[in-house]
């Protein structure tokens, strides 16, 4: 009798799949795209089936499989295809690839449960053939709506080959159910009604009494204390006084506080919005692969074609994937999503990094399983398992988040569009600010490009001023980040009481500390960058390895006492605003006072209902937000990015302030945008005040063209690093050995060199760029490099391969 073999992917740093053997009493279960456990030197692994193998490495003894975790495979066809694809083109471990897909292993807590289906209800008795002869167990599946543990429709005498059998054939389906753990609860606060004429002693019980009578209802304590800028103890009091009452209520794993009673505004589509909306459909019509991009100012209604598209794919029977930047952004996506199809379909399923373990995992089996047609996220949602895919959205595609910054370094929009190929879906990209290899596809017809020039509700784009802060020196000689015309622009906000967002593009709140008698910096023991000064921590913090240290009172280098903060960082920018408006409301939105979901929702939430007047934040500010009451956006140093080491620099500046300036003037209120320069002649500026991305594309592409870079160009920036400076520079000279003969016509190789960081993690740095307008040609060096890694023995950890790179730091 022949053994059974099979290939797997493990998550490990090699770029291959092991064999191993298949014991009999597996050879049921596994199929390609099951989770299996294999052994692995002297440990247990979790790897993926790739497929079945025909023979082993010679002179090799196999070992077996120990388990496998899934009987339906985890990962379909179209995924394990993705993955190789992946693979492939950004010369990632195989195994890490996949790791990457698949949901945390926290769901190795479920359990796999047998469902009787409609169709088997249905069915004449005799074909449910293994199951009627077990009547016991087909009196549970019949009545156990939830179906019945697979083990234990096993331990009844029914062979999993069997049940297999009558899943092919509809008549039962087997799930993947996560173990439900016991909900969290919330406090939730309302004005008792008995107590709605009892006299009020404050005016700040008062304005509880409205909150919750007249404006919003019963609240959750912690939304309620931020609304209403109310004490705990105010709280306490009046429950004891019986004019407040009090309940708990469970919160669901993935529960948007805001969603309560959120309902999307209707819309009548204008005549450009129709006009997409027509083309999108007749991509569908046609039920082939395709690109679209969807170009459309800021507020031009982008988000209601999103909507529409994913509509008309469910009708279909399909499912749809919506890609967005940031984690924020999923809040007010899932919200729009969840009520647009909800309760008429199967649900949303919302995936990113800031749910839990076991929220995550439970989400993704929602998808594998079925139970949800919709799935919204950032980056890695692209790997959620729905079957019948037809539409795949990637919102602000432009955004240098859609790119994983560590193994394997793909880009979510170039993956979302060969996901779309390999499922024959329509891949739709939407931006104000395309990125320009995204535009010139379209321009060049790769891509079909559709345009939208004007606002919803022919609302105007906001009046956009540049302040010159030279200018504001010369004037006022002082150097607050704060210019004399933003500080009024600010004031006349709040005596019209409207709302204003201010963005500063650093968090902290100096951006070094600086010895003023040696010039010193204090830098980060681990890597080659100041260490950024963070007040309300009162420490020095690293923002790329995390490491923390006390503020010097002298010099680490000359002992000198003249140390100086260098710098305004959103910290600073936010304690200035306050001193200034003592009277506003304000708040900061950066990763130190959001780290988690629920910290987003509750200060975007508060924006959004007018609690707060000013909005001091990050880029993550900058885009998708809809706040109808913002009448000023205010830009600090909007010049800072362009002095950065990176071909994209103008790119992203002129991105960014395009899409801060389109946060102002969407509701019925005109707008107006203030940019605070030291560069105001700078052409992605100047562009950006006209909001003229035409003009900037054409500049930029010329730009591209002279320098040979992409779109022209395809890139390619390896990392050579260790721990050892030795190593490294050793490592590299031998990269350098295996390059210098390829540097000829139609590659150009530039390096080796110190790396802009050239010191991360503890790790030393040296940089090679790799250049050519045949991207073939590119992955066939690179490929033949990894084999000569193996040939000098150079680890592969110690080589980065980032193809496609965003960023050349």
């Amino acid at each position: 009798m022949n053994e059974k073999l099979c290939n797997v992917a493990l998550a490990v740093p090699l770029r291959t799949t092991f064999t191993y053997k298949v014991p009999e009493r597996l050879a049921a279960e596994i199929q390609p795209g099951s989770r299996v456990v294999v052994p692995f030197r002297k440990k247990s692994l979790v790897g993926v089936v790739t497929e079945w193998a025909a023979q082993g490495p010679p002179d090799t003894k196999l070992r077996e499989v120990q388990k496998c975790l899934d009987v339906i495979p985890a990962l379909t066809k179209n995924l394990l295809d993705l993955g190789q694809w992946i693979s492939s083109y950004y010369l990632a471990p195989i195994g890490e690839v996949y790791r990457a897909m698949l949901p945390p292993l926290m769901e190795l807590r479920a359990q796999q449960i047998v469902r009787i289906t409609e169709l088997g209800r249905s069915a004449n008795a005799s074909l449910l053939g293994a199951i009627e002869a077990k009547p016991a167990l087909l009196k549970k599946l019949e009545s156990a709506n939830d179906g019945v543990p697979l083990q234990t429709a096993l331990r009844s005498g029914v062979a999993l080959g069997d049940l297999l059998k009558l899943q092919r054939r509809g008549l039962v389906e087997i799930l993947q159910q996560i173990q439900t753990r016991k909900r969290r609860a919330q406090r939730i606060i309302a004005w008792r009604s008995t107590g709605t004429d009892a006299p009020v002693a404050t005016e700040k019980e008062a304005r509880l009494r409205d909150m919750l009578l007249l404006q919003r209802g019963a609240l959750p304590l912690t939304q309620l204390l931020k609304l209403g800028s109310v004490s705990r103890a105010l709280v306490e009091r009046l429950l004891r006084e019986g004019k407040l009452e009090a309940w708990e209520e469970t919160l669901g794993p993935a529960e948007d506080p805001f969603d309560v009673g959120y309902t999307p505004p209707a819309h009548t589509l204008n005549s450009e919005q129709d006009r997409a909306f027509g083309a999108v459909r007749a991509r569908f019509e046609l039920g082939e692969f395709g690109v679209q991009l969807l170009h459309g100012v800021t507020g031009s209604g982008k988000t209601e074609i999103y909507m529409r598209a994913v509509q008309d794919t469910l009708a279909r029977g399909k499912t749809a994937i919506v890609l967005v930047p940031e984690i924020a952004l999923t809040l007010w996506m899932g919200r729009q999503c969840r009520a647009w199809f909800g309760a008429r379909f199967e649900g949303v399923a919302v995936l990113h990094s800031a749910l839990s373990d076991v929220e995550r995992a439970r989400e993704w089996w929602r998808v594998r399983n079925g139970e949800a047609r919709v799935i919204v996220g950032t980056r890695s949602a692209i790997f959620a398992p729905a079957e019948k895919l037809g539409l795949v959205i990637v919102d602000e595609e432009q955004e240098s988040s859609y790119k994983q910054e560590e193994t394997p370094r793909y880009h979510g929009r170039d993956v979302a569009i060969v996901r779309a190929k390999l499922e024959n879906a329509l891949a739709l990209l939407g931006s104000a600010t395309p990125s320009l290899e995204t535009y010139h596809h379209a321009r060049s017809g790769k891509y079909e490009l559709l345009t939208l020039t004007q606002r919803v509700a022919e609302r105007s784009l906001p009046a956009v001023e540049i302040l010159d802060l030279r200018e504001d020196f010369k004037q006022t000689h002082q150097t607050s980040p704060i210019s004399s015309r933003l500080r009024e622009a600010l004031q006349e906000c709040l005596n019209f009481q409207t709302q204003a967002l201010v963005l500063i593009n650093r968090r902290g709140y100096s951006w070094s500390v600086i010895c003023r008698s040696c010039g010193a910096t204090v830098q980060c023991a681990n890597c080659s960058i100041s260490m950024t000064h963070h007040k309300n921590r009162n420490r020095l913090e690293c923002h790329y390895c995390g490491s923390a240290q006390s503020i010097p009172k002298n010099c680490p280098k000359c002992d000198s006492k003249y140390v100086y903060f260098f710098g305004e960082g959103s910290e600073q920018l936010e304690e200035r605003l306050r001193k200034e408006f003592p009277e506003a409301r304000i708040a900061r939105l950066d990763r130190d006072t959001a780290r988690t979901k629920r910290q987003f929702q509750e200060t975007l939430g508060a924006f959004a209902d007018g609690a707060l007047d000013i909005l001091v934040g990050t880029q993550m500010l900058a885009k998708g937000h809809d706040f109808q009451r913002v009448t000023l956006v205010g830009v600090i140093s909007a010049d800072s990015s362009l002095h950065l080491p990176d071909f994209r620099a103008a790119e992203r500046t002129f991105q960014l302030l395009t899409q801060v300036a389109g946060r102002a003037g969407r509701g019925d209120l005109p707008g107006r945008v203030l940019i605070q320069t030291y560069y105001p002649e700078h052409y992605a500026i100047q562009d950006a005040v006209r909001q003229d991305y035409s003009a900037f594309f054409e500049r930029e592409l010329h730009f591209r063209r002279m320098m040979a870079y992409p779109p022209f160009t395809a890139l390619a920036n390896i990392i050579v690093r260790d721990t050892s400076l030795e190593n490294a520079i050793r490592y590299s000279r031998q990269l350098s050995e295996y390059f210098s003969p390829h540097d000829v016509k139609g590659l150009r190789i530039l390096g080796p060199a110190a790396a802009p960081l050239a010191k991360l993690k503890r790790e030393h740095r040296f940089q090679f760029l790799l250049k050519s307008p045949k991207r073939s040609l590119l992955a066939k060096i690179l490929g033949g490099a990894m084999a000569y890694l193996d040939l000098k023995e150079i680890p592969e950890t110690a080589v980065l391969v980032d193809m496609d790179p965003l960023s050349l730091m």
